[in-house]
C-alpha cells in the first residue's frame, strides 16, 4: 500500500528554521516527482515547492523563494523541505505529495496521485 509520512513539523519563532521530511513506502519513489503543499485554516491548499524525480531543477512558490529548499534522496525514499527565515504567514499544515514522472513537473494539487497526512508548522511572532 502506497504511503507518504511527513515529520519535522512543530512550533518555531519567526526567523527560525525547520526541516520537514517525507518518507515514501509502497511505491517506486524514483518514478515520482515530489511536491510540498500547505493549507492554512480557512484557506485552500497551496503549492510550496516541487522537485523532479531526478532531483533536477526545482520549482518554488514566489512566497517561499530564497527561504525554502526542497531536496530528495532516492536511496532513502525521502523528500525534504528546509524552511529558513520562517514567518507567521508560513503557519499551516504541510503535506507532501507524489506525482507520476510520466508527466511534467506540476504545481497543481489535482495532478498529484498520493498524499501524506500532513504535519503542522506553527510560526509565532
Amino acid at each position: 500500500q502506497e504511503q507518504l509520512v511527513e515529520s519535522g513539523g512543530g512550533l518555531v519563532q519567526a526567523g527560525g528554521s525547520l526541516r520537514l521530511s517525507c518518507t515514501a513506502s509502497g511505491l517506486s519513489f524514483s518514478f515520482f516527482h515530489m511536491g510540498w503543499f500547505r493549507q492554512a485554516p480557512g484557506k485552500e491548499r497551496e503549492f510550496v515547492a516541487a522537485i523532479p524525480w531526478s532531483g533536477g531543477s526545482a520549482d518554488y512558490a514566489d512566497s517561499v523563494k530564497g527561504r525554502f529548499t526542497i531536496s530528495r534522496d532516492n536511496a532513502k525514499n525521502t523528500v525534504y523541505l528546509q524552511m529558513n527565515s520562517l514567518k507567521p504567514e508560513d503557519t499551516a499544515v504541510y503535506y507532501c505529495a507524489a506525482a507520476a514522472r510520466a508527466f511534467p513537473l506540476t504545481t497543481r494539487p489535482k495532478n498529484y496521485n498520493y498524499w501524506g497526512q500532513g504535519t503542522q508548522v506553527t510560526v509565532s511572532s
